[in-house]
């Protein structure tokens, strides 16, 4: 059996980022159950219609990885009671028609999110901010469980490195497996049935 394949997108662009940590965690956690990637983006320019078409090539690559996933998995920062710039940027490329017969590669598309920040929200009003704009893009987004980890530099081993604490971590296993059961019942529904 084809395994899922899942689109990881990281609001931050930084390569040390907690939540690119934390996306690496959780892909360790689904091991070779499911497909893992991580989207690099860093070279989408800013959304401008005066070079919508045709789209940058960086565009392009983007689309193309969003479409031929079966999910997306965000792992959001919190700035400033919001979910990144970048990571909108992203979305408002992604959210457009590709061409005249193709819709945006993330319509339909089935979606968790995950984050964890410095502060105290651990980024639970980014999320709900960003679930706000994919549902209105329709994308099906898996509302529960949600993983909103504050206190980053708690979770920080000797070098700096992503080392979450027995309870964060269950909490990122307990979200994982249920995207795994969000995703198959969804693939479940889109298989005709056999008379």
């Amino acid at each position: 059996m084809e395994k899922i394949k899942i689109l990881a997108i990281v609001g931050s662009l930084r390569k040390g980022s907690y939540n690119r940590q934390l996306a690496l965690i959780a892909k360790d956690i689904l091991g070779d159950r499911v497909d893992f990637k991580l989207l690099e983006y860093y070279d989408v320019p800013l959304m401008n219609e005066d070079i919508e078409f045709p789209a940058p090539e960086p565009v392009k690559r983007v689309r193309e990885e969003v479409k031929s996933s079966d999910v997306i998995w965000f792992f959001t920062p919190e700035y400033n009671h919001f979910f990144p710039g970048v990571l909108k940027n992203l979305i408002d490329w992604l959210s457009r028609p590709v061409n005249d017969e193709e819709p945006p590669v993330i319509d339909g598309k089935p979606a968790a999110i995950s984050g964890i920040s410095l502060g105290m929200s651990g980024t639970c009003i980014a999320q709900d901010h960003l679930v706000t704009l994919l549902s209105f893009l329709n994308m099906d987004i898996m509302n529960h469980p949600k993983v909103t980890i504050p206190h980053a530099t708690e979770q920080l081993d000797s070098n700096g490195k992503l080392t979450l604490k027995e309870e964060s971590y269950s909490y990122l296993k307990e979200q994982a497996n249920a995207f795994l059961d969000f995703i198959k019942r969804r693939k479940c529904l889109c298989t005709p049935s056999e008379d």
